[in-house]
């Protein structure tokens, strides 16, 4: 690998077995069952549940994946709903408010760009810009 590129190196204390469930209509559950450098369960350390779900927008589909508090599949799949939910609505507000950023950046032309637009005239106010 050349230049700063990451290290891609995996960590072998902090390794997760995947399995996903579904139920073919709403979403899926990803479960995160730690494991050992061999492979072997981490009693240890809690699974990790995430559920991942697709919403549709007048903008197309909008996948959410978000993190699951449960200790157990069942909890998980109940407390599904109420993810997704939660999701949405964070995913909506970085949106809104991305969206504000990008209406509320100011443009500023180069010099000489009103003068090429057949606009000449005096520059406004005092600073000048090279």
């Amino acid at each position: 690998m050349a230049g700063n590129a990451p290290d891609p190196r995996m960590d072998a204390d902090d390794l997760y077995r995947e399995d996903v469930y579904s139920d073919r209509k709403v979403g899926t559950i990803r479960v995160m069952t730690p494991v050992k450098r061999d492979g072997s369960p981490d009693p240890a350390r809690p699974s990790v549940f995430v559920g991942q779900a697709q919403i549709m927008t007048p903008a197309g589909v909008l996948p959410l994946s978000f993190e699951i508090e449960a200790t157990s599949l069942e909890e998980a799949c109940a407390g599904f709903a109420d993810g997704a939910k939660i999701a949405f609505e964070e995913t909506m507000k970085e949106l809104q408010e991305m969206r504000r950023q990008q209406a509320s950046s100011i443009v500023i032309p180069e010099a000489g760009a009103a003068a090429a637009l057949g606009q000449a005239g005096p520059p406004r106010g005092k600073i000048q810009f090279p």
